[in-house]
């Protein structure tokens, strides 16, 4: 059973940084792609980045320029680099990982921005 394990979380005033970390139970070269998935109160979970196996990355329209996903794949883990954050960033962010179309989930790590 594959886990994803977030951390980096946590309370960030506006036009500050975090880096996120989710780290795999086992190696993540063989994950189709994985991502970082956001989900605000009384909101949907929204994508925010992901990144394939070969390390194309997309990005939500509200993240980019701000946001940098990447992934070690020696160390199993992707972060999430988030930078000059805003308010509207406040949400829990999940960790995904996509593997022969089934996808896996972290339990979430919360980050809130202060205004």
């Amino acid at each position: 059973q594959v886990q994803l394990v977030e951390s980096g979380g946590g309370l960030v005033q506006a036009g500050g940084s975090l880096r996120l970390s989710c780290a795999a139970s086992e190696s993540i070269f063989g994950f189709n792609a994985m991502g970082w998935y956001r989900q605000a109160p009384g909101k949907q979970r929204e994508v925010v980045a992901t990144i394939t196996s070969g390390g194309y990355t997309n990005y939500a329209d509200s993240v980019k320029g701000r946001f940098a996903i990447s992934r070690d794949n020696a160390k199993n883990t992707v972060y999430l680099q988030m930078s000059s954050l805003r308010p509207e960033d406040t949400a829990i962010y999940y960790c995904n990982g996509l593997k022969n179309y089934h996808n896996y989930w972290g339990q979430g790590t919360q980050v809130t921005v202060s205004s």
